[in-house]
């Protein structure tokens, strides 16, 4: 199991964490050396027996005082251990005590006094501590603020439907010339550079595919009137009817392109659609075929362009038709809402070759086919079907998967967001 990790933010809270306790620590430390010789150094003093007065230290001996002469022991006082003995700590005078007792409460007083800087030291450095840490913590996500920033703008880019999607959004970061906005500036040039090339690029299709347009048309047309029955002989019909499925064919391709680049843009208005319609109109628009196709239409609304979301289904009905078995083939189409989230579901089944699993993904690409094998009299692709399919989806905001099925075909499943979800859109009366 892959361990939970520690964000940028709780790193940073421990460094601060851990520096200010050490720190802390040491000022302890130092804290308790200090006192120590502190109490060390306190005047106790005692007068014991006939009038003797001797300054004791900590130990219970007599203190020195600088710059004096240790005094002899003969000038002592004449004291015995049981004598009693009056103390003071500086001008505090205690009880009267024997000498015994006064080297008990020098050790006593310093005991205590040392225990209590180290408890209530470690209190405060505890108290101060805890403090530190959620400062630490606050601070560390007001310095982190601009990443979240910049990571929100890409998430939402990514999932952003179409593929220009919300890729003219920029952070615009303010703030102080820093590392950080130095990041957000070169994140925004790279967004603006994407964009163009997005652009360009969708621009540069649309405009080859807009001009090819008129030379095959006119292609058309030069080639209809060779045709003409009258006068054309039959190896020329021949070589003109070859010649028109071709420029048919090229018209298809280019019609195509165009869909592809006009489908990738996210769209500007969205329109009440329901599935089950579209469906049904895209079904009695077929021709026939030798293939049975099932409907199973039940209402599936959602919002979105119209004329997409019918070549959307057409391309997927088209699909299944062509990749299928030529005995006792079948298309089964289902429109329905998912339970659970709602969304409109649109499920294309057919019977048809084996397709592995490990080439799904391949099927959605451009120009990508998996195999020869075709039926019906509508076995014209251009490879571009699938691709529109998913590019259709991603411009809703939708998903489209393909499921290979045990016994051949392939289950293709499209997923929409559901009607309720697009508060902009008014469903019509």
């Amino acid at each position: 199991m892959r361990r939970p990790r520690l964000t940028i933010r709780g790193r940073l809270t421990l460094v601060y964490g851990g520096l200010f306790l050490v720190a802390g620590l040491a000022v302890l430390g130092v804290t308790y050396v200090l006192t120590a010789q502190r109490v060390g150094g306190e005047k106790f003093w005692a007068k014991c027996g006939p009038g003797a007065e001797a300054p004791l230290q900590p130990s219970g001996e007599p203190r020195v005082p600088p710059g004096a002469a240790p005094t002899p022991p003969a000038r002592q006082p004449d004291t015995s251990p049981g004598d009693d003995c009056l103390v003071g700590v500086g001008g505090e005078i205690a009880p009267p005590l024997t000498r015994e007792e006064v080297r008990k409460v020098v050790d006593k007083s310093a005991d205590t006094t040392l225990q209590e800087v180290l408890i209530q030291g470690s209190i405060a450095l505890a108290v101060v501590g805890a403090a530190a840490i959620a400062l630490g913590w606050l601070l560390a996500g007001r310095l982190l603020q601009p990443l979240h920033r910049m990571t929100e703008t890409a998430r939402r880019i990514a999932a952003a439907p179409g593929a220009d999607g919300t890729m003219h959004e920029r952070i615009a970061l303010d703030g102080p010339d820093d590392e950080v906005k130095e990041l957000a500036d070169t994140f925004d040039l790279m967004l603006e550079r994407l964009d163009g090339a997005f652009d360009s690029q969708r621009r540069f299709i649309a405009n080859a595919s807009h001009e090819l347009r008129t030379p095959l048309t006119l292609n058309r047309t030069l080639l209809e009137v060779a045709l003409d029955p009258d006068t054309a002989t039959p190896e020329i019909r021949q070589l003109g009817t070859t010649l028109l499925a071709v420029n048919a064919r090229h018209a298809r391709l280019i019609d195509g392109l165009l869909l592809l680049a006009r489908s990738e843009r996210a769209l500007d208005e969205h329109f009440y659609v329901d599935l089950a319609d579209v469906v049904a109109h895209v079904v009695t628009q077929l021709p026939q075929e030798k293939i049975a196709v099932r409907l199973d239409a039940a209402e599936a609304p959602t919002a979105g362009s119209p004329v997409l979301l019918e070549r959307l289904v057409q391309n997927l009905v088209e699909n299944a038709l062509r990749h299928n078995v030529s005995e006792d083939g079948w298309v089964r189409v289902a429109t329905g809402v998912r339970p659970g989230t709602g969304q409109a579901m649109l499920t294309v089944e057919n019977s048809g070759p084996h397709v592995p699993r490990y080439e799904i993904a391949g099927l959605f690409e451009p120009f990508r086919r998996l195999g020869t094998d075709r039926v019906g009299t509508s076995a014209h692709g251009v490879g571009l079907g699938l691709s529109i399919v998913e590019a259709v989806a991603r411009a809703h905001g939708g998903t489209v998967t393909a499921e290979p099925r045990d016994e051949g075909g392939l289950v293709m499943t499209v997923l929409l967001p559901a009607f309720s979800a697009r508060r902009s859109v008014a469903k019509p009366e």
